[in-house]
C-alpha cells in the first residue's frame, strides 16, 4: 500500500481551498486496499471526504512563528510517525522538511513577481511583504521536491529563472475552469459602448489605470458614449477609499461594488468589452470566464494575460502603466474601430503538463 500526504494547514478560503478540496475529492476516488491518503488540514470540515484520514492543525495560523514551527519542525515528527511516506505533496507554496520517498509543491501565488510600488506601502503593507517574502520562502528546501506544480507555463519559466532550476521540474497544471457555454443576450447599444473590469479592490489590481483612462476619455468622446463598470463600491479599504475620493466624480465610472456569481455572469453577457490591467496574476480568472463570450477584450500586456486568454480572436493589449495608451484603445473600440484587437496564439504546454488530478498525480507518483 501506498501513502500520500496532502499538507494544507494554512488553507482555509478562496481558490487555495478549491484546489484543496478538488485534490482530496480525486483522492478520495482512489482504491482503498492500494492507497492510504492523509490530509494535514487547519480545519477537516473545510475538506471532508469519505476514506481519507485527517490531522488537525487549528493553531498554526495564530502566528508566523507557529507556521514556520509547524513546516519546518512539527511535519518531520508527523512524517517519520505516518511513514513510509511514498509522496508528500505541499499545497501551500513551502516546502517542509519531511521524511518522505519524493516530495512535490504546489506554488500558488505569482507575487514573486510583482513589481510593487512605494504607494503599495501605503494601502496595503503586506503585499509588497509577500512580493519580497513569497521568494524566500519558495525557496527554502526546494529542490528537495521532484517537482514543483504551477498553473501556467510563464510561471515555470519565470521561477526556473528564478531558482536556477530545470524547467523539467516544472509540472504546468492549468486552473479547471468549469465555464458554462453563455446565454446570448441582446446589448442595449442606447447606453453607449459599456466596459468591465470585475476584481477585487486590492492595490496590484491597477484599479488606477483605468479610473485614469476613463477620466481621459471623457474629455475626448463625452459622457454619454460610454461607461465602465468597476466591482468595487470604493468603500472596502483604504486603497479603494482613495479610487473613490480621487476618481468618484467621474460620471462614466459605475462603482456597483460586490457582484455575485449570478450577477457577475448576467453582466458579462450585457457590456461590450472586458478590461483587465492588473499588475499581476497566477492566471486572470474573469479573461477565461469572459473569453467563451467571444466579445472585445483589453488586457495589461503581461504574461498572464496571454496564457488567459490564448487563442481569443479579440484581444488588444496595453501597458498596464500607461493610462493614455488604455484611453486611446478604449476609443477605438467606442468609435467601432477594431484595428487595436489582434487573435492571441494557441497556448501549446510544453511537458510535464497535466489537465486532470489523475494526470498530475501519476507524474507525481512516478519512479
Amino acid at each position: 500500500m501506498k501513502t500520500i500526504v496532502v499538507s494544507a494547514v494554512n488553507i482555509r478560503k478562496g481558490g487555495t481551498l478549491t484546489i484543496l478540496r478538488d485534490c482530496l475529492l480525486y483522492l478520495s476516488t482512489l482504491p482503498k486496499n492500494e492507497f492510504r491518503v492523509v490530509a494535514l488540514v487547519h480545519r477537516k470540515e473545510l475538506a471532508f471526504y469519505p476514506d481519507i484520514e485527517y490531522l488537525e492543525f487549528p493553531d498554526t495560523l495564530k502566528s508566523w512563528g507557529r507556521r514556520l514551527w509547524c513546516e519546518y519542525v512539527t511535519m518531520y515528527g508527523v512524517s517519520k510517525h505516518l511513514g513510509p511516506i511514498d509522496l508528500w505533496l505541499s499545497l501551500h507554496d513551502t516546502t517542509p522538511r519531511v521524511k518522505a520517498k519524493r516530495q512535490a509543491v504546489y506554488c500558488q501565488t505569482s507575487f514573486p513577481f510583482l513589481k510593487w510600488k512605494w504607494k503599495d506601502l501605503k494601502y496595503d503593507f503586506k503585499i509588497v511583504l509577500f512580493s519580497l517574502l513569497t521568494k524566500y520562502a519558495y525557496k527554502v528546501n526546494i529542490t528537495r521536491n521532484r517537482y514543483i506544480v504551477v498553473q501556467a507555463q510563464w510561471l515555470r519559466e519565470g521561477f526556473s529563472r528564478m531558482f536556477n532550476l530545470s524547467e523539467d521540474r516544472f509540472v504546468v497544471f492549468p486552473p479547471n475552469l468549469q465555464v458554462e457555454k453563455p446565454v446570448e443576450k441582446a446589448i442595449d447599444h442606447n447606453k453607449g459602448y459599456v466596459f468591465l473590469f470585475a476584481a477585487t479592490p486590492d492595490a496590484h489590481k491597477n484599479f488606477e489605470t483605468l479610473c485614469e483612462a476613463v477620466r481621459m476619455l471623457e474629455q475626448r468622446v463625452g459622457k454619454k458614449r460610454f461607461s465602465v463598470i468597476v466591482t468595487i463600491s470604493g468603500e472596502e479599504n483604504r486603497y479603494a477609499r482613495s479610487l473613490k475620493a480621487v476618481y468618484g466624480h467621474i460620471d462614466s465610472l459605475q462603482m456597483v461594488g460586490f457582484l455575485s456569481k449570478t450577477e457577475l455572469k448576467e453582466c458579462y453577457q450585457t457590456v461590450d468589452c472586458l478590461v483587465f490591467p492588473s499588475r499581476i496574476e497566477t492566471w486572470g480568472l474573469p479573461i477565461s470566464e469572459f473569453a467563451v463570450y467571444g466579445k472585445p477584450m483589453l488586457l495589461a500586456d503581461l504574461p498572464y494575460a496571454y496564457e488567459a486568454a490564448a487563442g481569443c480572436e479579440k484581444v488588444g493589449l496595453f501597458n498596464p502603466e500607461s493610462p493614455s495608451d488604455l484611453a486611446h484603445k478604449m476609443e477605438c473600440l467606442i468609435k467601432r474601430d477594431g484595428d487595436v484587437l489582434e487573435t492571441l496564439p494557441e497556448n501549446i504546454l510544453r511537458a510535464p503538463y497535466a489537465r486532470t488530478w489523475e494526470e498530475l498525480f501519476s507524474i507525481l507518483m512516478e519512479e
